[in-house]
Parts: structure tokens; sequence; C-alpha cells
């Protein structure tokens, strides 16, 4: 809400925090909760309570404002994830608030839940990429059965957890912030979520950043045969980085399509064969295949996908991969799961209608396999991930049009499996306006957490003193 009637937010000393990955005291870190409608257009349907982390700005300079973030997903929390990195924005921080909150259904923030760890572990770990009719009957059962599980345990909230939603939030804490702008900075699915807020609130934008685009006009199958395209194209460029180390610590391949090749048969073998990890679980060709994924993410984990390839053939052992797969499922080490996947799957199915069927899936699948022998597969299958969906989706979280408000900057980087990089200029072109480009041609998913000083400086020039970049700007 915007007319006032949102409480100013009652900021208290944060308990239950991760610790800072730089290891800076968070003496300094507030916390509150901000209570937002739970269905806007039914106020008798009571509220919900959004968590949100304020980290105010040191100085020196004349306080900007806040700076909401929101880390990507969709499911991503942005309460501990801001805890966690909040020394990679120190520049920003010296003239802003820096603002974490966990979107709705998300993390802290009325979480949508669905089934307990046990059973995460067995769907995590269950076959992905079914061959046979027995596989498939199994693997339609269980997403049925999780649909199901989710219904019955968050009803309520499933309706109300999408983008359109999420972006009416973004506003309510804007005002109860007391910012006459939203400035905000979203990654990967961030991205989405920014662009949908500058569409519903075009006059409300300050200074936004979007890294790590999300092309919101493809359909869930063309974004999933590019995204497959993008991790091939990945794990090509890390096999020949990793080819370059020379056979004795590479002895997967002597260039980049020979180690994506091995790994391939690799991930397949666990198929037949599972391997075992030192805490006991197997290795499943589906877990195999999330831990490869995971660590294309990151040009920072190449080398333990590398190692965990390494060890998977001449040690028979999955632990490294299977420490991979957990950090991209939102397991922790006691076995306790974050929400990622149930509110992952919530918002996903809230943000769109396409709906697929096992024959759109077989139809499809030569595409995929073609973009990528490794992923392509389970991402075919995984187009049924809203099939059965007790909400239906709503395609108006998928438009991003703000062609008033004040110039938006897309950040887009060429080696990203996760976003490909032909989304960012697509992103700008159906924002319009003033919306501008700048191109890191590097590896992993978004530019600014890269590291990259030229991806920084050029960024932090626009928060700090809104310069905008030179069309056709590029970090390298």
């Amino acid at each position: 809400m915007t007319d006032g009637t949102v409480p100013k937010p009652a900021w208290k000393r944060c308990t239950g925090l991760p610790a800072s990955e730089s290891g800076a005291s968070q003496s300094r870190y507030r916390c509150a909760t901000l209570k937002v409608p739970l269905d806007r257009a039914a106020p008798s349907s009571g509220t919900i309570d959004l968590a949100l982390l304020k980290i105010p700005a040191t100085g020196p300079g004349h306080r900007i404002g806040s700076l909401l973030f929101n880390f990507g997903g969709p499911g991503g929390d942005g309460v501990d994830t801001l805890a966690q990195a909040a020394s990679e924005y120190a520049t920003l921080n010296a003239r802003y608030d820096l603002i974490g909150f966990d979107p709705r259904g998300v993390g802290r923030s009325a979480p949508v839940t669905c089934v307990d760890d046990r059973t995460m572990d067995q769907i995590t770990a269950e076959d992905d990429t079914p061959d046979t009719s027995a596989e498939e009957a199994a693997y339609l059962a269980r997403r049925a059965s999780y649909a199901k599980a989710c219904q019955a345990a968050s009803g309520r909230l499933l309706p109300h957890v999408g983008t359109l939603d999420a972006a009416r939030d973004l506003d309510a804490i804007r005002a109860a912030l007391g910012d006459p702008k939203l400035n905000y900075f979203g990654i990967s699915y961030g991205t989405w979520l920014g662009g949908n807020y500058a569409h519903q609130f075009a006059g409300n934008v300050g200074r936004a950043v979007l890294d790590g685009a999300v092309d919101t006009r493809l359909t869930t199958a063309e974004l999933g045969l590019q995204q497959a395209a993008g991790f091939q194209h990945a794990l090509v460029d890390f096999g020949a980085a990793c080819a370059r180390l020379g056979p004795k610590a590479c002895p997967l391949g002597g260039d980049g399509a020979s180690v994506a090749a091995a790994t391939e048969k690799i991930l397949a073998r666990l198929d037949r064969k599972p391997l075992k990890t030192s805490g006991g679980r197997m290795l499943t060709q589906s877990l195999g295949d999330t831990g490869a994924a995971a660590a294309l993410y990151s040009k920072q984990a190449w080398p333990y996908l590398a190692q965990g390839l390494v060890d998977a053939v001449k040690r028979h052992d999955g632990t490294l991969l299977l420490m991979l797969a957990d950090l991209q499922n939102g397991r922790k080490p006691n076995g306790a799961y974050d929400n990622l996947t149930a509110a992952n799957t919530a918002i996903t199915c809230a943000d769109g209608a396409d709906r697929y069927t096992v024959a759109d899936v077989r139809r499809l699948m030569p595409r995929f396999r073609e973009a990528s022998p490794v992923f392509g597969p389970s991402m075919a299958w995984g187009l049924l991930q809203c099939t059965g969906w007790p909400v239906k989706g709503d395609d108006a979280a998928r438009e991003v049009s703000a062609p008033t408000a004040a110039p938006i900057l897309v950040v887009g980087n060429t080696g990203d499996p996760a976003t490909p990089y032909a989304w960012a200029s697509a992103l700008v072109a159906s924002l319009g306006g003033g919306a501008a480009l700048l191109t890191l041609k590097g590896e992993g998913h978004g530019a600014y957490d890269s590291g990259d000083a030229c991806v920084r400086r050029v960024v932090d020039s626009y928060l700090l003193d809104g310069l905008l970049p030179a069309k056709g700007a590029t970090c390298e």
C-alpha cells in the first residue's frame, strides 16, 4: 500500500543471522517486520509479515536513501543473504542503508512449506530423467504428490506469492522506509521482480540495477531451452580451463569439448550406479547433475567441480558433487532444508499460465538434448513443474515495460549460464525508455558479484552519482 497506512518498521537488534562471510561485526544491523495484506483485493484476508534487515549507511558523504536487494531465485531469501554478503556492497553502504527482505512466501516471510526434510532428501535424489515407463510413472506420481502436499500445507498462501504481489510489497517497503523513490539492486529473478515493479510503479523508480537479466517475454520452454544451452556453453568453458591445467590436474580431456563429453559420461553412469559419499547418502544422477550445474554459477567453484569429477572417476566417491548439489538445493549440513524449492515452485507457477504435458516434453526433448546433452533432459522434464499445480498462473507478472520510468541499468555477462547474455539486451528493449546495458565479457552467473573491478566501478558510479554508462559499454 502507498496511501500512508503502512506502519513504520520497528527496528531492533537482529537475532539468528548467519555470520558474515568477511567476519565483520553485525552489531549495527537492525531487523524488523512489516505487515502487508495477504490479498490486496480482499482486505479481510488478513496480513502477513515481511522480514527486513537494515544495515545503516556508514558515511562519509550524503546519505542517498535505502537500497533494496533481491538476490534471485525465485525463492531466494534476502535477509540472511545480505547479512552474509554485506561486505560485497561496502562502497554502496557508505551512502545507502542496505535493505534485505525475504519476499512473501520465502524464508522468514510467511514461508511456503510443502514436505519435511526426509521427503526432500528423497525428492532431490530421485530420477528426474525417466527412461522407462515405470520411471516415468514414478516421476509423474512424485510431481502430483508434491503439489498435493504444498496445497495441504500452504494452500492459503499459494495464490498470493507471485511477482505481482511481491512488486506491490516492494512499494510498501519503500513507503514504510520513507523513501520517495525505490532504489533497487536485483539479481537474476530479482531483475524480473524489478522490471515488474517498474511497470506497475514507473513513477516511483529511483536508481535501479538489474544484473543477470531474465527475458520475461519468453515462454517457459524457451527459457529452459536457452538456459540449457547456456549451461552447456559454460560447461565447455569450464572444460577448456580444466584442460589447460594439464592431464595430471585434469585427467578428463584435452579440450573443452572432450571434458564436457567426459562429464556427460560420468553423470550418466550415476543413473545405473550411484556413488557413495562420506555422509552415507548416495550421489544419484539427478544430484550429480545438480552439483555440476551449481558449480557453473561461479568461476570460483570450477576447481570444486573438477575435483568432484575426478573423485567420481578415480575414487568412486561422490562427496564433493553431493556437497555442491546440497548448496544448490538449500540443504544445510544438519540435513534441514530452507524453503527455496517450495517457494521457487509456488512463485514460478504463479507467474505464468504455461502448463505443459508429457507429450510436450517428448516433442521438445530432441531440442533440449541438442541444447545440452548433459542438462537438457532434466530441464525438459522440469517443464512439468507447474502441471497440476493448484493455482492458475497469471501472465501479467511477465510485463516489464516501463518507458516512463527513470533510466534503469541492466547488466549482462556473456558467459552467464543461468541467465544467458541475450536476455540482457532483450530486457533493455522490454523496459524501454532510457534503460541502458552494461556488458561483462566474463564467466558465471551475474556480473557485479563476480568481483570484476570494471563492473563495480560502473555500477557504483550509477548508484552513487546517477551516471549511466555510454552506449555499448563493455567490461573485459
